[in-house]
């Protein structure tokens, strides 16, 4: 698949199964032997896997929604560039909801083959996320 072909996929897949709030759409976008390497060790492989983290982040957050600001392909690699929102709507790593919003920044790449994807990495900033839900104290906050 081209350069072109393979960032449609991406595209498709944030807009239809992320944005789209669809878990069952991951499986026309990712191979069977799909693996995450940013997911916790029980739910890094397969297609059930990433369903797995959908139904999480949903259950999470109120319509969270990542919006691609920029986005580059080589062969099978694809990356993307943007911003994750959402609400804190339900418990998140023991912490009950806190209703805050949240916006950050994301880098997400992902290599293809056969028009899926077969593997996918990322680099988020965690700790602004935590810091704008009220998770975790702001730079210089005092206790």
């Amino acid at each position: 698949m081209s350069a072109k072909e393979n960032k449609d996929v991406v595209v498709r897949m944030v807009e239809e199964a992320w944005n789209g709030h669809d878990p069952e759409a991951l499986g026309e976008f990712m191979s069977p032997d799909y693996f995450n390497h940013m997911a916790v060790s029980g739910h890094q492989r397969g297609v059930e896997g990433a369903k797995h983290v959908q139904r999480w982040l949903d259950a999470t957050f109120s319509e969270p929604r990542f919006d691609i600001e920029d986005i580059i392909a080589d062969g099978d690699m694809v990356a993307i560039r943007g911003t994750a929102n959402g609400v804190h709507a339900g418990e998140f790593f023991g912490n009950p909801p806190t209703g805050k919003s949240f916006s950050a920044e994301q880098v997400h790449w992902f290599r293809l083959s056969g028009g899926k994807v077969v593997e996918h990495w990322a680099v988020r900033d965690d700790l602004g996320q935590l810091q704008q839900l009220g998770l975790l104290p702001e730079p210089g906050a005092t206790r």
